[in-house]
């Protein structure tokens, strides 16, 4: 059987191991893309402030989502214009769900 090895670079220096299943057969990291709002954690849509096409400011509450127990104000991160909305109100999201998409 061959074994897998891996090259690591730290601060510290370039070490080589050995790597398991799970770390090879793990998802590959993306850069978060900042036009697409997913949800952090897994909750429900309590409300929904916007609609496609809708011209958003930054900083306005664009949904309420409760987890655990608390109502969490989605914010607009940036100005921009609503694409689409993926959630409605009284939805059960998982972490990572899509919920706004903006131009």
């Amino acid at each position: 059987m061959e074994e897998e090895f891996q090259t690591f670079s730290t601060s510290e220096g370039v070490f080589l191991t050995r790597t398991t299943k799970k770390f090879q057969n793990r998802k590959a990291w993306a850069e978060p893309n900042p036009k697409m709002i997913s949800a952090s954690i897994p909750g429900t849509v309590l409300d929904v402030y916007v609609k496609a096409g809708q011209i958003v400011k930054k900083g306005e509450t664009i949904l309420l989502l409760e987890a655990m127990k608390m109502q969490n104000q989605i914010v607009m991160p940036f100005d921009g214009k609503v694409k689409k909305v993926y959630v409605k109100a009284e939805e059960k999201i998982p972490k990572n769900h899509l919920m706004v998409e903006i131009v």
